[in-house]
């Protein structure tokens, strides 16, 4: 029967290295890690790090940008200094075994939901800045055998990209298998009028699932439907992880275990073998 993997990023799990965080997350029910990709070529500096933790038999099969500017920024030498750091991060996560990296447009950088309220590029110039971007760096990826994700986020972090159905559509324009989209359930649950809907149609460029409840703490701190959320999941075949994402309300060993017992009892029990 077909089930979906869980994964958790670095930061959330306790421990002093990859291989003690790694050894944390399988016994809580998580199958994997997602990486934590800083600027400044930071993550290239970790490669020695992360060869030891793979030679140990860590799994890490997606990095999530942590950068102060990205490749919408109006700025073009910040987009481009964005450029150069997820080309480096595709290499690193190539090198690993992993699937790919996952950026926004922008974070934090303007919001038409506050002063002043227009931002100083036109929506033409923000698509044509971001197709350029995705266009190089989905080339980049290509090459290397892995995926770049686009991440919607909601109207109070970025302008540009904040439905999936707006992350589908640069995807469309370029073409390019080796670029899809995130969906994040917590920019979801305040974007989207109907999550479901908006996987269904995302579906055939849906490459990677963060998730965490409806408060941004672990699933089932807030309101969000699992079971509904999973099965529309597996309905659509989805092949790829779900990864947590969040902030943690509690003691954090019990709220990672709790999340993955959510989420396990979402997904379908495997068959034992006849």
């Amino acid at each position: 029967m077909t089930t979906i993997a869980l994964a958790c990023q670095e930061q959330l799990l306790p421990g002093t290295n990859l291989i003690q965080k790694y050894a944390l997350a399988t016994a809580l029910g998580y199958q994997g890690i997602e990486l934590r990709g800083r600027g400044d070529l930071a993550f290239a500096r970790r490669l020695p790090e992360l060869r030891r933790a793979r030679a140990a038999g860590v799994v890490m099969p997606t990095v999530c940008v942590e950068m102060d500017h990205f490749i919408g920024d109006f700025d073009p030498d910040r987009s481009a200094d964005a450029i150069r750091n997820l080309r480096s991060q595709l290499s690193v996560v190539a090198e690993l075994g992993g699937v790919g990296v996952m950026t926004p447009a922008a974070w934090g950088m303007f919001s038409r939901r506050l002063p002043p309220f227009e931002p100083p590029r036109p929506p033409a110039g923000d698509r044509q800045v971001l197709l350029d971007a995705l266009g190089i760096l989905g080339e980049h990826a290509r090459a290397e055998g892995v995926t770049l994700f686009l991440e919607p986020l909601n109207r109070y972090e970025d302008h540009m990209v904040n439905r999936l159905d707006e992350a589908v559509a640069l995807c469309a324009a370029l073409g390019l298998p080796s670029v899809q989209v995130v969906a994040d359930t917590f920019h979801m649950n305040i974007e989207e009028d109907d999550v479901h809907l908006a996987l269904r149609t995302a579906a055939p460029y849906l490459g990677h699932v963060q998730v965490s409840d409806s408060n941004r703490y672990q699933p089932g701190a807030g309101h969000l439907d699992w079971p509904a959320l999973v099965r529309t999941l597996l309905e659509l075949d989805y092949r790829g992880w779900l990864s947590l994402e969040c902030r943690l309300r509690g003691d954090p060993v019990r709220a990672l275990q709790d999340a993955a017992t959510v989420l396990r009892h979402a997904l379908p029990r495997r068959r034992a073998a006849a």
